[in-house]
């Protein structure tokens, strides 16, 4: 691949806003390939953009990097699927709690109980919240 065709780790960092560091620290994970050097800055595939892309889009949905790395073969990505069904399903939880959250937020600022401990909503958004940190210490737990 001809040098024309490549990106300096500097455009790469400008395109998609992340650090050289980041690019650095992706590159020795195995995440992403320089492929030659331009002085003693890296050069990137054009490839690289849509590759960081896919990482972003990995880590926003709560993938670790190493679960992402193994998503990256010789041949190109090879998405697994049971592993983003199963981040899916955690989305969709999280989805459920943050919704009760923010409607109870809104009932206890617009409630009016005197107190918020006498008010039956608040003392539900209460319990849920309890709940959502048993659990998180349940699953947390070493075996």
């Amino acid at each position: 691949m001809s040098n024309s065709n490549a990106l300096d780790i500097g455009k790469v960092a400008k395109e998609t806003g992340l650090p050289a560091s980041t690019l650095r620290y992706y590159e020795d994970k195995g995440l992403i390939k320089s492929n030659g050097r331009n002085g003693l800055r890296r050069l990137f595939p054009n490839n690289v953009i849509q590759r960081l892309a896919l990482i972003s889009l990995g880590r926003m949905a709560g993938l670790s990097l190493d679960e992402i790395g193994t998503m990256f073969t010789a041949q190109g990505p090879e998405i697994n699927r049971e592993l983003l069904s199963n981040k899916a399903d955690e989305l969709d939880e999280k989805i459920k709690e943050l919704s009760a959250m923010r409607d109870g937020l809104r009932h206890a600022a617009a409630c009016p109980a005197p107190s918020h401990f006498e008010c039956p909503k608040f003392l539900k958004l209460l319990d849920i919240v309890g709940k959502s940190k048993r659990k998180k210490r349940v699953k947390s737990k070493p075996i």
